[in-house]
């Protein structure tokens, strides 16, 4: 076997052991997805739920809640991004990043100054890289969230934003996230979680439909009582789409990675056995030719 089928031949093998690999990540990422939608099809609706709650609180009650009151001359503002621990699924955690920068530009022409929270090893190891500082980072579930941390977190946002600027505190807590529409599709999504902003409810309402409340025992207990808790369901439902988007991105780039493979194989093969062909027409050349210098001598 010549040196250029040798190398080519080994170069074969090296990207076949790379598919093994890559196949088997694929079906790892597949199986997982399945898991990671049904969890988020089981919190949406909650969630859903107590945004409409919690704005029908808001709007019908005229009262000044701390997590409702938009502050004058606002001048801090938390950003807490979600991205993944690992690499490996495209662009996935490149485009929250990227939507984080112009989130933080776009605070920054408000006058506001950024101050990132992290969840996921990739937005840890973005900032480091460069330098920057951060409040705080989670990582080490950003594929298989816990509904603890999600507490944590909505717990530390509300004490932020409850402290105030003035006194180390922020005046307003951003989350950038994927939402998960479906396989295909998902979403970088920016959304002002506090201070709260009321949502209308979007199904069309008839005469019979226009609802009275009354709180019990009242407004401001009903909503010291389910603010926490909408905030934590937002995060936790944050956390599971981002985990969908993170699976279901990283399924599409295994299978691509896969594809290439096989093409990069026949590739390779293909130059191979064009390798041995020439192998094989020169040592009949050469015996052809040694063959006639013997005859010629004789």
């Amino acid at each position: 076997m010549g040196a250029q089928q040798r190398e080519y031949r080994q170069r074969s093998r090296s990207v076949q052991s790379t598919k093994k690999i890559t196949r088997a990540m694929e079906l790892i990422a597949a199986s997982r997805v399945v898991k990671a939608r049904q969890r988020v099809a089981q919190t949406s609706p909650y969630a859903g739920a107590i945004t409409r709650a919690v704005s029908a609180v808001a709007s019908n009650a005229e009262l000044e809640h701390p997590l409702t009151l938009q502050r004058e001359n606002p001048t801090r503002a938390a950003a807490l991004i979600i991205s993944s621990d690992r690499g490996l699924a495209g662009a996935y955690s490149a485009n929250v990043l990227k939507r984080s920068e112009q989130l933080r530009e776009h605070l920054h022409e408000h006058g506001m100054q950024t101050v990132p929270f992290l969840t996921g090893r990739k937005a840890e190891n973005y900032f480091r890289f460069r330098g920057r500082e951060f409040a705080e980072s989670w990582s080490g579930f950003s594929d298989a969230p816990v509904f603890e941390v999600a507490q944590e977190i909505g717990e530390r946002l509300v004490s932020e934003f409850i402290t105030g600027s003035e006194e180390g505190g922020v005046d307003e807590v951003h989350l950038v996230y994927t939402r998960f529409v479906n396989m295909v599709t998902q979403e970088v999504t920016v959304t002002r979680l506090l201070p709260l902003e009321v949502v209308e409810d979007e199904r069309p309402r008839t005469e019979f439909a226009h609802p009275l409340y009354e709180f019990e025992p009242d407004p401001q207990e009903v909503l010291d009582a389910l603010l926490p808790r909408y905030i934590t369901s937002r995060v936790w439902n944050a956390l599971l789409q981002s985990a969908a988007s993170e699976l279901a991105a990283r399924q599409r780039a295994m299978k691509s990675a896969t594809d290439n493979a096989e093409e990069l194989i026949k590739t390779y093969t293909r130059l191979a056995n064009q390798a041995r062909q020439a192998e094989i027409t020169q040592e009949i050349s050469e015996i052809v030719g040694g063959a006639s210098a013997l005859a010629d001598a004789k």
